[in-house]
């Protein structure tokens, strides 16, 4: 049995967000397409003898008890086990982003440790146990580009033509809260449905969070601006401060301004860690 693993945990766009609803219990009912790209954190893992989790940051400091530590203590309460792993963590994807940087160190934490571990829990298991984190792990553990419904836990496969996009984050953050606790929030779009996105995926829709989240954050209204004077079309993705346009091939991107942080990605077909763990007649969506 291996007892050391590197693996990366990439960022994911958002290509619309809409916001149906809300549930009785105050989680909103969502629609979006998720798709993965090559913009990644990379996580180490290797086993201790002693059975303590331990964490380094080998990059941007961390907070204290992180989504990868929980994800830690979580599958190895769910297995029953007692190995211990110390997990070392260099963070490329910005925080309060909308990237899902934190859901994807969580998922790439499960299907590492259930390989290290030698658990071989299957994927619908890791999929429950990654839900009851947040509600983006079951996407990065589904491994593939996805149609999400419900609160995110319903996933769909979608395939996406390949593609390069400029992605800026501003220098402020924009906390996932704040903006769906907003009374402003438009919680009444129509359901959408696949085939009409599939027309033409990277115009579709927009993200209904946006109008709330440019007016919490003024980086967010800047950054859309900075893109667009580039002749590009850009949108927020997901809960956070960045945004993304989709990049002609053959154009570039220019220097972002101080304290801003922007890449050209492609997007991914699968997730790197796709078939890691087994999976069964059940889907991981639920």
């Amino acid at each position: 049995m291996r007892t050391l693993y590197d693996v990366p945990a990439p960022a994911k766009l958002n290509l619309f967000l809409h916001v149906l609803g809300r549930r009785p219990d105050g989680m909103h009912l969502l629609q979006s397409a998720f798709m993965l790209i090559d913009w990644c954190d990379t996580l180490h893992f290797e086993l201790r003898a002693d059975g303590a989790l331990s964490r380094e940051d080998l990059g941007d400091a961390l907070p204290a008890d992180d989504l990868v530590l929980r994800a830690a203590r979580a599958l190895r309460q769910a297995a029953g086990g007692t190995a211990g792993a110390h997990i070392a963590i260099d963070k490329r994807i910005p925080s309060q982003a909308g990237m899902g940087g934190g859901s994807s160190d969580a998922a790439s934490t499960l299907l590492a440790l259930n390989r290290l571990w030698n658990l071989k829990l299957p994927l619908p298991r890791l999929a429950q146990i990654g839900l009851a984190l947040g509600a983006d792990v079951p996407f990065f553990l589904f491994g593939r580009n996805a149609w999400v419904e419900g609160v995110g836990e319903r996933l769909t496969p979608i395939s996406l033509p390949p593609a390069r996009f400029a992605v800026v984050k501003p220098d402020a953050g924009l906390e996932t809260a704040r903006i769906f606790s907003d009374a402003l929030l438009n919680r009444s779009s129509e359901p959408a449905i696949i085939s009409g996105f599939a027309a033409n995926p990277y115009a579709f829709g927009a993200n209904d969070l946006q109008p709330v989240a440019q007016r919490l954050c003024a980086g967010v209204a800047q950054a859309l601006q900075w893109l667009g004077s580039q002749g590009l079309t850009a949108r927020m993705t997901g809960s956070g401060s960045a945004v993304f346009a989709p990049l002609a091939y053959g154009t570039g991107l220019q220097d972002a301004p101080p304290g801003w942080l922007a890449r050209e990605c492609s997007n991914m077909e699968a997730h790197p860690l796709a078939g890691w763990a087994s999976s069964d007649d059940s889907s991981v969506g639920g």
